[in-house]
C-alpha cells in the first residue's frame, strides 16, 4: 500500500488537477461573446459607412469590402494600415485604447477623389453607446 504522500500518488493528483483547470478554462474560453463584426464597404471615393463608433478596450472587427480597385484602410492613431482588394474580405482586427475621435483614409491612390476618401472612429468608454 502506497501512502497518502508518495510520489506517484502526487504526481496523478497534479495531472486531474491540471485536467480539471484546462478544462475549466475552455469551458469559459467557449462562454465568451463573439466579437462585434463591423463591414465597410470602400467605393470611389467613400467609405460606407464613414463613421463608426465603438467602446474603448473592446475588440472588434472590421470587415472591408471593395468591388471596384486596390483601396487602403489606414487608422494611423491605432496602426492599422491594410489593403482591400477587390472581390476579396478583409478582415481587421481592433482594439480601441484610448477614448476620442479619429480619422482613417484610404493611403492607395484610387483616381481622382481619392483624397477626400476618409471617415472618422468614434472611440467610447464601455457601454456609452447605449
Amino acid at each position: 500500500m502506497q501512502s497518502a504522500h508518495s510520489p506517484r500518488r502526487r504526481r496523478v493528483l497534479a495531472a486531474v488537477a491540471c485536467c480539471a483547470a484546462t478544462a475549466a478554462l475552455g469551458r469559459l474560453a467557449l462562454a465568451q461573446p463573439a466579437e462585434r463584426v463591423i463591414r465597410i464597404a470602400a467605393k470611389k471615393f467613400e467609405f460606407t459607412p464613414a463613421e463608426i463608433t465603438l467602446d474603448k478596450d473592446v475588440p472588434v472587427v472590421l470587415e472591408l469590402t471593395t468591388d471596384e480597385v486596390t483601396m487602403g484602410f489606414n487608422a494611423p492613431d491605432f496602426k492599422a494600415d491594410v489593403e482591400i482588394i477587390p472581390g476579396q474580405l478583409t478582415r481587421l482586427r481592433l482594439v480601441p485604447d484610448r477614448t476620442g475621435t479619429f480619422d482613417f483614409h484610404c493611403d492607395v491612390f484610387c483616381g481622382d477623389g481619392h483624397e477626400d476618401m476618409s471617415g472618422r472612429i468614434h472611440v467610447v468608454q464601455r457601454g456609452a453607446r447605449d
